[in-house]
């Protein structure tokens, strides 16, 4: 019953990747965005009466919230595709990223505290009305583009529009290119990279304190820092990867298609190499450091393939992750099962095959996106007239000042 109402969000979930990103680039992020948010807390605040009517009625409650947070990933896309100049768009959008496993974290660790001196159902009113207040927050401070901010200066807008090389208008006019979409290579190996880290992602997120529970005796429920430690070095590799990614491809001149095969190398052969760690490893610090290091690095992925899609087709950028999340969103939903198929008698040899499978899958998912991944924005996803040549800064504020003396002139 447990599996069954922690799965039942994935179902929801899965059903609106591809549909949030065609809503969002047809109606706008924004409210989409928050929208699916608000709900969903709306529904947090509600979840300790529906326990209590009927267990099936909470699993209905929790496909509803996967509905409306399936939009969030493919929205937020189509709101950076807008916002993001190319050389920000790492550390930008990966700050955005890094929120949810820093709530995570956060999370762990109060609700841990509230069940302790409160009650369990405390968790749920604190975090629904908390997310129902940042709703309120963001219908305040976020504009849907940068043409359509409040307190924007010229030179901020036209430096945007002329680095991302297209203008909201011009993008908004352009036909989807599906045939296009659907047999980019590049497309498939953001895909495909996608898959591979949810997989192991799930994997261990439904699987870890199974795992610390049969193998050590050791029950992660009870220490809720140590729950919340590899999402905290997730945050912390995905806010430097970030920083780091945008460096080499700015000041020192590396190529987008480098950087990001680079960070998606280093992140799931870092991760397939500690649970393999794992799998052998019979002291229990070993153990918690590696699958620290297995969950944490997976943080530098976000500095590869996570922002790809902004690269190849920043326009659609919200349409490729609804895709790319699609498939990535059915590891959420088999990989539980195929680890309770493995784990039959709570052996440490049964979980050592778990591990393996997860570490096999970060290195083919690996080997696809370092052959078939690309940086540069791929011809179908040009804007027709749009902005040819990405102006730096230095140049806009020439042409501002420009403007200005003929201005003063006349």
């Amino acid at each position: 019953m447990q599996g069954y109402v922690l799965s039942s969000f994935f179902y929801g979930y899965i059903l609106t990747q591809f549909a949030g990103g065609y809503l969002a680039r047809r109606f706008g992020a924004k409210y989409l965005f928050g929208g699916g948010i608000a709900i969903t807390g709306l529904l947090t605040l509600f979840t300790p009466v529906l326990a209590k009517v009927n267990v099936w009625v909470l699993v209905a409650s929790r496909v509803l919230m996967g509905i409306c947070e399936g939009v969030t990933f493919p929205a937020i896309h189509t709101l950076w595709s807008k916002w993001a100049p190319p050389l920000e768009r790492s550390k930008l959008a990966i700050t955005t990223f890094s929120g949810a496993y820093s709530g995570t974290v956060v999370a762990m660790i109060i609700s841990g505290l509230m069940a302790e001196h409160l009650n369990w159902e405390a968790i749920f009113y604190f975090f629904g009305g908390l997310a129902i207040a940042w709703f309120m927050v963001w219908c305040l401070l976020i504009t849907e583009s940068p043409q359509t901010h409040p307190s924007i200066t010229r030179l901020e807008l036209e430096y945007i529009e002329h680095s991302i090389g297209f203008s909201d208008k011009k993008a908004d006019s352009q036909a989807t290119p599906w045939k296009s979409i659907f047999t980019s290579l590049p497309v498939m190996a953001i895909t495909v990279a996608h898959f591979g880290e949810n997989w192991g992602f799930y994997t261990l997120l439904t699987g870890l304190p199974s795992f610390m529970n049969n193998v050590f005796h050791f029950s992660l429920q009870k220490s809720g820092f140590l729950a919340a430690l590899p999402y905290l070095v997730m945050a912390l590799a995905a806010q430097l990867g970030g920083n780091f990614a945008d460096c080499l491809r700015g000041r020192l001149g590396c190529s987008t298609t480098l950087v990001r095969k680079l960070f998606n190398a280093v992140a799931f052969s870092g991760q397939a190499i500690f649970l393999i760690i794992v799998g052998f490893t019979p002291n229990i610090n070993a153990a918690v450091v590696s699958l620290t290091l297995a969950v944490g690095l997976g943080g530098f992925c976000y500095a590869g393939f996570a922002v790809n899609h902004l690269d190849i087709a920043p326009q659609y950028a919200g349409i490729l992750m609804g895709i790319t999340n699609t498939v990535a969103t059915i590891p959420g939903i088999v990989s539980p099962i195929i680890t309770g198929q493995i784990v039959q008698h709570k052996l440490a040899s049964e979980w050592r095959i778990v591990f393996f499978i997860a570490a096999a899958i970060y290195l083919a998912s690996m080997v696809v996106y370092v052959i078939f991944a690309s940086g540069e924005t791929q011809q179908w996803a040009k804007i027709a007239n749009g902005y040819e040549v990405h102006s730096t800064l230095t140049d806009v504020e020439e042409e501002d000042e420009e403007d200005e003396k003929n201005e003063t002139v006349h």
